[in-house]
């Protein structure tokens, strides 16, 4: 499977780039984030998901680890599609999607162009199930203290937003109340802070 691509644009048009490496060109459908990247750099690195199907493979771009993990998770809903996964995360970048999940902002997401109200709720509902159902698992062995400290309705929601980003639970936990510490209120702002400080 092929994860990662470093090499020189030779093409870029309408969010796919024809990436050169070693004498092969690599047709990646990007992200916006990396399609802008690639395009001012004429260069680069994409982390890359290739997806097999009965009539072709395509191979989709990221600019980040986190940005790829999200994607994972959102093609991990029923009804999203590799090609729905690209359209929210050059919709919105990775912290924002974050927050849209952690806190039920079905209207936020069903600003991304394609993505109807329906999806947008069913992306809410199963990626937090998926969050909470692998969090004992994350949590179990890391920090024992964690899962007895009380957080609060609001200071879960960002938990939760964080864990989508990969974050175990327990990582998620400390950072959150060290945000909370230090003055963010709102679960935009608690992500945001603990995101700058982990």
């Amino acid at each position: 499977m092929i994860g990662y691509l470093k090499g020189k644009v030779l093409q870029a048009e309408g969010g796919v780039v024809l990436l050169e490496n070693n004498g092969i060109g690599y047709e990646l459908t990007c992200s916006g984030a990396l399609f802008a990247k690639l395009v001012t750099d004429r260069q680069g690195e994409a982390y890359t998901y290739l997806q097999v199907r009965e009539d072709g493979i395509s191979l989709f771009g990221f600019v980040s680890p986190e940005e790829k993990n999200m994607f994972l998770q959102l093609i991990s809903v029923s009804g999203v599609g590799p090609k729905m996964g690209i359209a929210v995360l050059s919709g919105m970048n990775v912290n924002e999607l974050a927050v849209a999940i952690a806190s039920s902002d079905v209207k936020l997401l069903s600003t991304v162009k394609g993505l109807g109200k329906k999806t947008a709720e069913r992306i809410v509902l199963e990626l937090r199930e998926k969050v909470s159902a692998v969090s004992a698992p994350a949590a179990s062995g890391q920090m024992p203290a964690a899962p007895a400290e009380s957080v609060s309705a609001k200071e879960e929601d960002a938990v939760v937003g964080l864990m989508s980003l990969g974050y175990t639970r327990g990582e998620s936990v400390r950072a959150v109340k060290a945000a909370v510490e230090r003055g963010a209120s709102s679960v935009e702002e608690i992500i945001m802070s603990a995101l700058r400080s982990m």
